[in-house]
């Protein structure tokens, strides 16, 4: 749901709908925050000049106080203004519609990915802060296997009638 490197943080759930952006935490560890937040805390959002406000917010505690949002392993996802070296690195453009899922369930190792249409994963921690996320859906979707399964299985008891 959070990386294990985010857990120090206040976390709360997302929202289906809401607009979020990456965000580099002061420990370093890459993770979602809603830019409202960030900037009710005074923080500067990226892509910014820089100013004595970021380097006093990065400094203290209000760039600590941002809540990391969790995403439910499943959710559905559309990621904006993904960086062109990494649409090269796994061929997909710059918005897409992508499933947020964990690799593992080991402690203390980066384990919150986003998986493309493609079937190729990226982890959280390899986005660029700034990038826009928007949460599409927090309820799982079905696998397209098992779509395919569940419907060939209801027309074979439709035929075995």
């Amino acid at each position: 749901m959070c990386d294990y490197s985010l857990h120090s943080y206040a976390t709360r759930l997302a929202k289906e709908n809401e607009e979020l952006v990456c965000h580099r935490f002061w420990s370093g560890s890459m993770g979602l925050a809603s830019p409202a937040e960030l900037r009710r805390l005074g923080g500067e959002l990226p892509g910014r000049r820089f100013s004595w406000t970021a380097l006093r917010d990065w400094w203290g505690a209000t760039r600590r106080s941002v809540a990391a949002v969790c995403i439910p392993p499943g959710a559905r996802l559309e990621v904006q203004n993904i960086p062109v070296r990494l649409q090269r690195r796994i061929g997909v453009g710059a918005t897409e519609t992508v499933t947020f899922t964990q690799i593992t369930a080991e402690e203390h190792v980066y384990r919150d990915v986003l998986r493309f249409r493609n079937g190729k994963q990226v982890l959280i921690q390899e986005l660029e802060e700034g990038m826009p996320v928007k949460v599409l859906s927090l309820t799982p979707v079905e696998p397209e296997a098992s779509v395919a399964a569940r419907d060939e299985a209801e027309e074979l008891l439709y035929w075995s009638r």
